[in-house]
């Protein structure tokens, strides 16, 4: 079977998919009857050319959404804990100078 030859639109809207919304490329694959490293190549390209030259934060895959905004709350957990000590230790500090 030869090449399929498909619209710009529709490499951008199937790399959309797996880029914006965080699908997989075999999810896409599978329900859009594409070869899985097409997709892969495509959401690659795709990322690629809407990071140029933009904040690498712009472009994040859910998945990588999620993993910071883990860290980010285990930084903040962190943050209060030191809080709590310090204060602790400001007002034993304060009692006997």
């Amino acid at each position: 079977m030869g090449k399929k030859h498909v619209s710009q639109q529709y490499r951008e809207h199937l790399s959309k998919l797996v880029v914006e919304e965080g699908r997989t490329p075999r999810q896409v694959s599978e329900e859009m009857d594409v070869p899985v490293s097409t997709l892969r190549k495509w959401a690659a390209a795709y990322k690629k050319e809407k990071m140029a030259g933009k904040d690498p934060n712009q472009y994040i895959t859910p998945t990588e959404l999620a993993k910071k905004e883990k860290e980010w709350e285990k930084e903040i957990r962190d943050l209060k804990e030191e809080n709590e000590i310090l204060k602790k230790a400001m007002n034993i500090f304060a009692k006997n100078p």
